[in-house]
């Protein structure tokens, strides 16, 4: 009996040891557990990858074709009367599609309550993923792709996902250039895109010399997580980089789009188009969410971090800029503080209109952007930003949900973007959600509850044309 006793004990024994050690060998095991960190080591071969990728594309690029058109009127229907600074025409119009048999004003007549609880929150208010969130990365529109393949020889084609949101609704390509310090000037880009092989002629007796460097450096492409020389790449070829007025081109931007790099797991990333750097010399936060202190803060991040999803351990392995903080971002800062707005010709020195040059209607929507409208409370003139940070908690409206493998959830603290040449800068939103000022107006007319008239509306999006 006492055998059969200590038999069974050392089974039992044994058994909770096996139990222990597999626990611990599936909690330890890769795939099993969310990480702070990518993968590093490839555990299959770039043709495979590639094969594997191109072959999933079509299938991807028509599920977030389709969630766009479930949310947005994608029809190009240029305004009449409105361009942007070097004249391509703005869209008009609300894109964003209600749910039906409802309409804007029964929408806004609800509490946010009411509108979460009958699930009846606008697709097109909801964060917007990533054509491929599980992915990521950095992605170019395809005219921005052909004119650097042009210029420079280099291909910023990804082999496994296409720009989504149609070329219309972008930044005109190239936008114009402004200097704070050259206004008599103009635009000193001269309508081209500025790159290496022309940055010198048209800059040299413009800049100084510190500055002339600064552009050269951000003009310079350096290895990025999809774009670079090792097998774990989106590119067919090896890849010598990305420049950051790759993104930001001519000091402005094209829209070009990526995951924030502050949060994990991946599915609570956020989209983020590129912001413009116009004006970057007023601001005093940097980057759309990540609250960055200072403009050297911002361009050393970028390089070290962002280009790689903030993640180091992938920088090194891909080929990590390590700038010098002293010289270099130094410099390349001091040309990106001297990055203007566009003219308004319509505004005074105080940023407000000049009641002789503006229309009756531009008058009544800065009446209403300062009043009713509450726009003002964040958005303050001259430049129309306050220069802090902002949560509008949108998450009052709707249930979190996983949409295309993004979990929209919340946006967080989102940073005041300044208002001045906003009509440049479409589409609207840090993750571009809002294609149109139209859509950017009954957004926050529905999350701060103004409750604006539907002539109150066009009032308001006339005067946002002429800042």
């Amino acid at each position: 009996m006492k055998w059969k006793y200590a038999t069974a004990g050392w089974i039992a024994g044994f058994c909770f040891v096996v139990v222990v050690f597999l626990g611990l060998a599936l909690a330890q095991e890769p795939g099993k557990r969310q990480s702070s960190y990518m993968p590093v080591n490839l555990d299959e071969d770039f043709p495979a990858t590639m094969s594997r990728m191109k072959a999933a594309k079509p299938d991807l690029m028509k599920r977030q074709m389709e969630l766009l058109n479930q949310r947005y009127d994608l029809s190009n229907r240029p305004a009449k009367d409105a361009t942007m600074s070097r004249g391509k025409p703005l869209q008009e119009g609300v894109r964003v599609k209600l749910p039906k048999g409802i309409t804007w004003d029964q929408l806004a007549a609800m509490s946010p309550e009411e509108i979460k609880e009958k699930d009846l929150f606008p697709a097109g208010f909801m964060p917007l993923p990533f054509p491929n969130h599980p992915e990521g990365g950095m992605l170019f529109p395809t005219y921005v792709i052909d004119e650097i393949n042009k210029l420079e020889g280099r291909d910023l084609t990804r082999f496994d996902l296409d720009f989504d949101i149609p070329d219309h609704f972008l930044p005109e390509y190239p936008p114009p250039l402004y200097l704070t310090t050259r206004p008599d000037l103009g635009d000193v880009s001269q309508g081209k895109v500025v790159n290496l092989v022309n940055y010198y002629e048209l800059f040299n007796g413009i800049l100084n010399p510190k500055q002339l460097e600064g552009l050269r450096l951000l003009l310079t492409p350096f290895p990025q997580q999809q774009f670079n020389q090792t097998a774990d790449r989106r590119s067919a070829l090896p890849s010598r980089g990305v420049a950051c007025l790759d993104c930001h081109v001519n000091g402005h931007t094209n829209r070009a789009t990526h995951l924030v790099g502050d949060i994990r797991p991946q599915e609570y990333r956020h989209r983020i188009n590129t912001p413009s750097l116009r004006g970057v010399n007023i601001q005093r936060l940097f980057g759309s969410q990540r609250a960055l202190k200072s403009v050297e803060d911002f361009t050393e991040f970028e390089q070290r971090a962002a280009y790689f999803d903030g993640d180091p351990v992938i920088a090194t392995k891909k080929g990590v800029n390590i700038l010098d903080r002293g010289s270099q971002v130094h410099f390349m800062a001091e040309f990106q503080s001297i990055l203007d707005f566009p003219p308004a010709p319509k505004l005074g020195i105080d940023g407000r209109l000049n009641p002789k040059k503006a229309s009756a209607a531009e008058l009544r929507g800065e009446a209403l952007f300062f009043g009713k409208g509450q726009c003002a409370s964040c958005h303050t003139p001259p430049y129309y930003t306050d220069n802090t940070m902002h949560n509008m908690q949108t998450e009052r409206f709707y249930t979190p949900r996983m949409i295309n493998g993004m979990m929209a959830s919340h946006d967080g603290p989102i940073k005041t973007f300044p208002l001045r040449g906003v009509k440049d800068s479409p589409p609207y939103m840090h993750d571009g959600r809002l294609l149109t000022l139209e859509d950017t107006v009954e957004f926050f007319n529905l999350v701060d509850e103004v409750k604006l008239t539907e002539q109150e509306k066009k009032d308001v999006v006339a005067f946002l044309r002429t800042l």
